[in-house]
C-alpha cells in the first residue's frame, strides 16, 4: 500500500531505487527522504508532491474509482449491489472462470468493489502502501506487483472454493493490496537500503502490523460466523504472491540501476509463470467441476 549518504556497508553505486534518469543527486535525496518519512496514514513531511511521484498508485487509485462510479451511474446500488451485479462488472467466481473459462475475471475482480466503504477502505490502503512502495520498485513495479499479485490471490481463492464445492462471488483490490505488502516486508528488511536502519524497521513493522491485524479480522470474521464475508484466500494468495514477486528484487538493492531493471523483469517473469502454471493447474484438476449459475 526515498539520498542518504551510504553509511559503512551499503553499496557506493547510485542506487536504483530512484531517480529516473536524469535526476540530480538533490533530487535523488528528496526521494529517498521521502520513502523515510512516508508512514502509513501520513503526509510526507516534504510538502505537497507531483502527480509523477506515485504515478501507478494514482493511475490503480482512478481506475477502482472509475470502476465504481461506472458501477453506480448504470444503476448498481452505491452501497450494496447484488451478485448479479457483481458478476456482471467481472467480480471472481470459481463457476465462471473453471466451467466457463472466464479467466479474465482474476484481473477484473481486482477493480469491482461490494458498495462504497468497501471501496474507500481498500483505497486508502493501496494508497498508503503505493505511495511507500513506488520509491522502491518504480511505477512500473508498483503496476506489475497490483495486477500479477491480485491474480495469484483471486486464483488461490478460485482454486479453494473449487475444492469446497463452494460457489460464492468475490470483488475487490484487497488481494493487490496484500500483494504490495508482502513486497514490502521484503524489501523493508534489506539492509542495503540507503535508510537509517531504526527508521528502517520502524516502516517495515508498520506494514506488517497492517498485514497481521487484516489477516486476523479475516479469518476471525470465519470463525464467528460474522455476516461480513472475506475472501480469505485471495488475501494469502496475494500476500504470497507478493512475496514471490519481491524475492528477486533484493540482491539488487543499492545497485546500478540498469542492474536492477534487469532484476525487476525477472520478477514479473517469474510470478507471471507461477500464475500460469497454477492455472493449467486448476484447469487440469477441476475441469468442468463447478456447477453453473446461469
Amino acid at each position: 500500500m526515498g539520498s542518504y549518504p551510504p553509511s559503512s556497508g551499503f553499496s557506493t553505486h547510485s542506487p536504483e531505487i530512484l531517480p529516473p534518469e536524469g535526476k540530480d543527486d538533490a533530487a535523488q535525496q528528496e526521494e529517498l527522504r521521502a520513502v523515510r518519512e512516508r508512514l502509513p496514514g501520513q503526509r510526507s513531511q516534504a510538502g505537497p508532491r507531483s502527480w509523477a511521484y506515485a504515478p501507478a498508485t494514482y493511475l490503480l487509485v482512478g481506475i477502482n474509482c472509475l470502476v465504481y462510479l461506472g458501477m453506480v451511474f448504470s444503476h448498481v446500488s452505491f452501497a450494496n449491489p447484488t451478485v448479479e451485479d457483481l458478476v456482471r462488472w467481472g467480480a471472481n467466481n470459481s463457476t465462471a472462470v473453471l466451467y466457463y473459462g472466464e479467466w479474465w475475471r482474476v484481473v477484473t475482480a481486482m477493480f469491482v468493489h461490494v458498495g462504497i466503504l468497501h471501496l474507500a477502505t481498500n483505497m486508502w490502503c493501496l494508497w498508503n502502501l503505493g505511495l511507500l512502495g513506488e520509491p522502491l520498485i518504480g511505477p512500473f513495479g508498483v503496476f506489475a506487483a497490483y495486477l500479477l499479485s491480485g491474480a495469484a490471490g483471486n486464483l488461490l481463492s478460485v482454486g479453494w472454493n473449487a475444492l469446497r464445492h463452494h460457489d460464492s462471488v468475490g470483488a475487490g483490490a484487497s488481494g493487490a493490496v496484500f500483494g504490495i505488502a508482502g513486497v514490502l516486508i521484503v524489501l523493508l528488511k534489506s539492509p542495503r537500503l540507503p535508510i537509517p536502519p531504526k527508521e528502517l524497521s520502524g516502516l517495515r513493522r508498520y506494514v506488517i502490523y497492517f498485514a497481521a491485524i487484516n489477516f486476523v479480522i479475516g479469518f476471525g470474521s470465519m470463525a464467528v460466523g460474522s455476516i461480513v464475508r472475506i475472501d480469505n484466500m485471495a488475501h494469502l494468495g496475494g500476500f504470497l504472491g507478493g512475496i514471490i514477486f519481491a524475492l528477486p528484487l533484493v540482491p539488487m538493492l543499492g545497485s546500478p540501476k540498469r542492474l536492477f531493471l534487469v532484476r525487476r523483469r525477472l520478477a514479473v517473469g517469474l510470478l507471471s509463470a507461477v500464475l500460469v502454471f497454477f492455472g493449467f493447474y486448476l484447469s487440469s484438476v477441476f475441469p468442468g467441476s463447478a456447477w453453473p449459475i446461469r
